[in-house]
């Protein structure tokens, strides 16, 4: 049996004892109660602002493991849905539909939970409140600030209008609206230059990037457009430009990644950072005040990004807008009682949601702990993962921890090197994956690497 086979056999073989150790009679769900909008002020054990990835497995894991009542903890977001966001890759590539990878927000809470459907106004952690923007109060024991970052489209002079333009070849997978037309734009393409880019600074899934750069240059591949051992003859020409002057941040794949884009015949435009798209002109800033204009015929751009200007403009960020918090504990450097991890926090790693499969237990266990009155221990490594698409079939899977130093998880059980892309890799990204995050992980019975997590 082949190392691919052997993973897919041990992750079904996983997922199916799994399933029959924790079947038993469900009681009937229903949704989470939401607030009526007064002007009053209510008092909390928890209160957790967000409602994405790290908003709603850290919420279920407190629930699941501490000992709450009805309404002691709350959830702050404004969301109607919530989404599976690492699929939108998939949907850029053709292989998910949109609609499947959402779902109300409401109905992922657990009854037990107090849910405000509305956007926070302000934190004042001296007074252990935060103020909705109706002007309602929350008072809080513990607050968890979990909201996520904000994807800037208007962050790139002329990109909201060039997505919004349904004949422009422009488009992002970074948004619900916009990740579809990818899909439409790689397929509609038959000659011409196609660029991919990334910005300089932080983003969701640093490798989202290359991605959906990859699968567009397999699909034309197929079609007979793009011919990697001869790309100057080939009737698309596939250029990366990135702000980056490496491929990717973990020296090991990123060794992988820069030999596959030269093999390939990816033109790299490293240290490049789109600014203003003007008709079919993409402006780049590189090196000292200067600029390079490039026509293309695509362009797939991935827009800056940032902390949520609430957060931002609060006592609880650092100087770069994210919640100022201890890499190890995820406690608030300066406000013991105030905890983050996912995208909106400070965390020196890169944002994933696998990086919330780590960081959840390491906060709840801590947050349990200090309610207590105990220290609080638990650590968290920065262990993280990109199950980076190279071509239809294929996923390299880096997973990684401080410092790029790489963690992963079949490398020792199945002596595999998770550098080379492989087909198993491939259906944990395209299939396992999306099964499990709305499954196991919303609900707080998934840790990543670590498997299901009991109570």
């Amino acid at each position: 049996m082949s190392s691919s086979q052997l993973l897919v056999t041990t992750a079904a073989c996983a997922a199916r004892r799994s399933v029959i150790t924790q079947l038993a009679p469900a009681a009937v769900r229903t949704f989470a109660s939401v607030a009526n909008v007064t002007s009053t002020t209510r008092n909390h054990k928890v209160v957790v602002v967000g409602g994405g990835s790290a908003g709603l497995t850290i919420s279920h894991q407190l629930l699941r493991k501490g000992k709450f009542s009805q309404d002691d903890i709350a959830i702050v977001d404004p969301a109607e849905w919530h989404h599976y966001q690492p699929g939108w890759t998939l949907v850029g590539g053709g292989l998910k539909n949109k609609e499947q990878l959402r779902k109300p927000l409401k109905s992922l809470i657990d009854p037990k939970l107090r849910f405000y459907n509305t956007e926070l106004a302000s934190f004042s952690p001296e007074s252990n409140t935060v103020t909705l923007d109706n002007g309602d109060k929350l008072n809080y024991e513990h607050l968890v600030v979990v909201p996520g970052i904000k994807v800037d489209f208007n962050s790139i002079k002329g990109l909201q209008d060039a997505l919004s333009n349904p004949d422009s070849g422009v488009s992002s997978i970074y948004g619900y609206d916009t990740c579809d037309k990818a899909d439409r734009t790689i397929k509609a393409l038959k000659g011409g230059q196609a660029i991919f880019t990334q910005p300089m600074g932080v983003v969701k899934c640093a490798g989202a990037p290359q991605k959906i750069m990859w699968l567009a240059l397999d699909h034309w591949k197929k079609s007979g457009l793009y011919d990697p051992a001869n790309p100057s003859s080939s009737p698309i020409h596939i250029t990366f430009a990135t702000g980056l002057p490496v491929m990717f941040g973990v020296p090991k794949y990123s060794a992988v990644l820069e030999k596959l884009r030269k093999e390939r015949g990816v033109e790299g435009l490293f240290a490049h950072d789109l600014v203003e798209i003007n008709g079919n002109d993409a402006v780049f800033s590189h090196g000292e005040n200067q600029k390079l204009t490039r026509k293309f015929d695509l362009m797939h751009v991935t827009p800056k990004m940032g902390a949520h200007a609430f957060v931002k403009s609060s006592p609880l960020a650092n100087e770069a807008g994210f919640v100022d918090v201890d890499e190890e504990t995820l406690r608030h450097k300066k406000w013991k009682n105030v905890w983050s991890a996912g995208d909106a926090s400070s965390l020196p790693t890169s944002k994933t949601a696998a990086a919330i499969t780590a960081q959840a237990p390491v906060l709840v266990k801590n947050v349990l702990r200090s309610m207590k009155g105990k220290e609080a221990d638990e650590e968290y490594d920065g262990y993280t993962s990109c199950p980076l698409l190279t071509e239809y079939g294929k996923v390299l899977l880096a997973e990684f921890k401080y410092g790029g130093v790489p963690k992963e998880t079949f490398g020792k059980a199945l002596r595999i090197d998770q550098a080379v892309p492989r087909r198993a890799f491939y259906h944990l990204k395209k299939d396992f994956f999306p099964w499990v995050y709305y499954k196991y992980m919303v609900k707080g019975t998934w840790g990543g690497p670590k498997g299901w997590l009991r109570d």
